[in-house]
């Protein structure tokens, strides 16, 4: 099957200034992709360069099979696009405007609008240029997602909502994936990537480092652990640990962060009386530095 996103050598810089570099990817029909990293990483030029906002200094970049340059409209029809800064304005009702994206994209029935915008609380009846931040990105969420594309390119998709608004995008996502549309989702919000996607990539500094599964990651996952024991504990026991790191221990309080399984910590653990044992949630952002790091260190042996 033709992968929905096709990057060869993606680059782009900005005179002296690099924007992206030897971007290659390939995104399988029907994936959720999260495109990982902190702001200004290279997200938002890798997406700009993918839809022809943007032209590469080198490289190539097919979307759904076609070059998003010659097939113009052909292709922007077949793609749900939410860019990252909004800039919707005018005096326009909500279901005016709507209906006129919709009309430039070959037409959507007017209930598959109600029914997007019932889901995030959007009151069609307002006027464009008198929305809330929060409101707007409803906007955009509903006209990316309404003429249901073959491919979705979301950049920080969940900004200005509230949690029950992302979580019923986060359920948005799956539906979508079930019915076998593709979404490339841009984040620097580790968790909701987390929650939906198939595959996780993080850029930094205009370079792609790592592509991973996500529950790949959890097996190498980096997480912050303490266990109570009903008195002090030798840190010479624990601190020669295999993935321990950041080791203190305060009184029967020993505190850790743990790379990987946590099968050697409990070992040693259990030779003494446990009271109680808190292991917070994987950290994907330190997981993904940790690849950073280790590509930075190779690079430079």
């Amino acid at each position: 099957m033709t992968p929905a996103v096709q990057t060869e050598g993606l680059t782009k810089y900005y005179g002296p200034h690099r924007g992206l570099e030897g971007v290659t990817l390939e995104v399988p029909t029907g994936e959720v992709f999260g495109f990982l990293g902190p702001n200004g990483a290279g997200k938002t030029t890798a997406i700009r360069l993918m839809l022809d906002f943007i032209r590469p200094t080198k490289g190539t970049v097919r979307l759904l099979g076609a070059d998003p340059r010659r097939s113009g409209m052909a292709v922007r029809r077949r793609v749900g696009y939410l860019p990252g800064e909004l800039r919707f304005e005018g005096p326009d009702r909500v279901e005016q405007f709507l209906a006129f994206l919709g009309s430039a994209r070959g037409g959507v029935p007017r209930r598959r609008i109600v029914e997007l915008a019932d889901r995030f609380d959007l009151d069609l009846t307002h006027k464009i240029r008198t929305l809330s931040k929060g409101n707007k990105q409803k906007v955009g969420l509903v006209q990316a997602f309404m003429h249901e594309p073959d491919l979705l390119v979301l950049d920080e998709p969940t900004g200005g909502l509230d949690p029950l608004m992302q979580q019923e995008f986060q359920d948005l996502v799956r539906e979508t994936r079930a019915a076998g549309q593709t979404i490339f989702m841009s984040s620097h919000v580790l968790a909701e990537v987390q929650q939906a996607a198939d595959r996780v990539g993080i850029v930094r500094n205009g370079r792609l480092v790592a592509v991973e599964r996500v529950e790949s990651l959890g097996k190498r996952a980096i997480r912050t652990v303490q266990v109570h024991f009903d008195a002090p504990v030798p840190a010479e026991e624990f601190s020669g640990l295999h993935g321990i790191s950041k080791l203190r221990i305060e009184g029967p309080v020993l505190h850790c962060t743990v790379d990987g399984r946590l099968d050697p910590l409990i070992k040693a653990a259990a030779r003494h009386t446990v009271v109680d044992l808190i292991s917070a949630e994987p950290d994907l952002e330190e997981t993904f530095l940790s690849y950073y790091y280790e590509q930075e260190d190779a690079r430079h042996d």
